[in-house]
């Protein structure tokens, strides 16, 4: 809506997490060495933890995207799955073959084939866990027992936990303890720091094409930042919100008076995908703008009441 204005060649701060858009602030960085190093070293458990919107997704996926050609990797989304709808989930992942009416004793044997084959092809075996912190604890256990597969050299099968904090304490329970013993690589992402938001923003926007000035004023980066909180999810969404109002009014750059009508809109519990209420001065801008941006403003009007 709003690219053409600004230069971009896409929308910069989009919620979905597109690894082209990694940020490398110092936190992000070291979690993605710490998986890197945990993986090449042949580790059966690691851990990432991290509050919601803090980019655990995103880091998954771009540590999957990075791994090498040795690397065979699995990936689940959601795995709030009973232990057998996680194995078969698993073996699909791995594409293996399965018999509609396989029993468990044939599944475990067709994974446990498929690791030993794969480890003589040379390949390390990595299955990523996202939203870890809804996996029930007999699927956890579950898990526990194939990574007990293992040649004389290393484990046939590594798992990667990405959880929201309350994951800590889902693996304190006394039914899988052993399994948090386990886990010898671990790392906290947290929100940014307001100076890693200044580049946070700059990589973004460079990203999407944006090859002029200072986008967001210096006050809008400091609105940006307390109304976030620095969580890269909150931002995105903020940032977004900021730029179509600036392009409504004509600005070539978001001011902190943009930032503050989106957090308004927003709302402190997260994103509210309620109608933007303009104030006066800013229709009287949005009447001089002519009229492509007062068609831009009704159509984003229209897009916050059905909820796009």
């Amino acid at each position: 809506m709003y690219e053409a204005h600004f230069g971009l060649h896409e929308v910069p701060f989009g919620i979905t997490p597109d690894t082209s858009f990694f940020f490398g602030s110092p936190r992000s960085q070291e979690a993605l060495n710490t998986l890197l190093v945990a993986a090449r070293t042949g580790e059966g458990f690691i851990k990432i933890t991290g509050e919601v919107g803090t980019g655990k997704t995103l880091l998954c996926r771009k540590f999957i995207a990075t791994l090498g050609e040795e690397f065979v990797t699995a990936y689940i989304p959601n795995p709030y799955l009973e232990p057998r709808t996680l194995m078969l989930a698993l073996a699909d992942e791995l594409e293996i073959t399965l018999a509609r009416d396989v029993d468990q004793h044939q599944l475990l044997k067709s994974l446990t084939y498929r690791l030993m084959e794969l480890a003589a092809q040379g390949k390390r075996v990595v299955l990523c866990l996202d939203e870890a912190q809804a996996i029930p604890q007999e699927s956890l256990e579950a898990l526990r027992l194939l990574t007990n597969l293992e040649t004389e050299k290393r484990k046939l099968l590594q798992i990667v936990l990405f959880g929201q904090p309350e994951l800590n304490k889902h693996l304190q329970a006394e039914s899988i303890r052993q399994l948090a013993q386990r886990i010898t690589f671990h790392y906290h992402l947290g929100a940014l720091s307001r100076d890693d938001l200044e580049f946070y923003l700059s990589h973004r926007l460079r990203v999407a094409g944006f090859c002029g000035a200072r986008l967001f004023s210096k006050r809008a980066v400091r609105a940006l930042f307390a109304a976030s909180g620095g969580i890269p999810r909150l931002v995105n969404i903020l940032a977004h919100k900021a730029l179509l109002l600036a392009y409504g009014e004509g600005q070539q750059q978001v001011a902190a008076q943009h930032v503050r009508l989106a957090q308004r809109d927003t709302g402190n519990g997260g994103p509210r995908w309620l109608p933007l209420r303009l104030p006066l001065p800013l229709a009287w801008a949005l009447a001089g703008a002519g009229v492509v941006a007062a068609c831009v403003v009704v159509v984003l009007a229209f897009s916050f009441r059905v909820g796009l």
